[in-house]
């Protein structure tokens, strides 16, 4: 079984990085409504599921949501960070700047993130 815990988080800007943000950072977990309800979610993430992204983050789309700024410091992540870097590659696509693979919701945890319940 893979062990999400003892896998590496990708380069760049890590879970650390956005447990210490300051407001204005968003963060995004892109995992399925069955995780996120299994395991919680990072306090304050927004929960959009990866195979949703593409009409979420569009302005374009009638499901935008706005609460997603182009212009902020943007997080995601999945359960082991695969489903996180086509996350980010939808973002840069839709012409979102800042963007970071955070890895996943373990990397979250170890880095002492706080966890809500969905």
């Amino acid at each position: 079984m893979f062990n999400f815990l003892t896998r590496s988080a990708p380069a760049g800007l890590t879970a650390r990085d956005f447990v210490t943000a300051p407001d204005g950072t968003i963060l995004i977990d892109v995992r399925e409504h069955a995780e996120v309800a299994a395991s919680g979610k990072a306090r304050g993430a927004l929960h959009i599921p990866l195979m949703m992204l593409q009409f979420r983050a569009d302005p374009r789309h009638p499901d935008y949501d706005p609460l997603l700024d182009r212009s902020a410091r943007i997080g995601v992540y999945c359960a082991s960070g695969g489903r996180s870097s086509s996350a980010k590659t939808i973002l840069d696509r839709l012409g979102y700047k800042d963007v970071h693979n955070i890895g996943g919701f373990g990397h979250w945890c170890q880095a002492g993130g706080a966890v809500e319940r969905a």
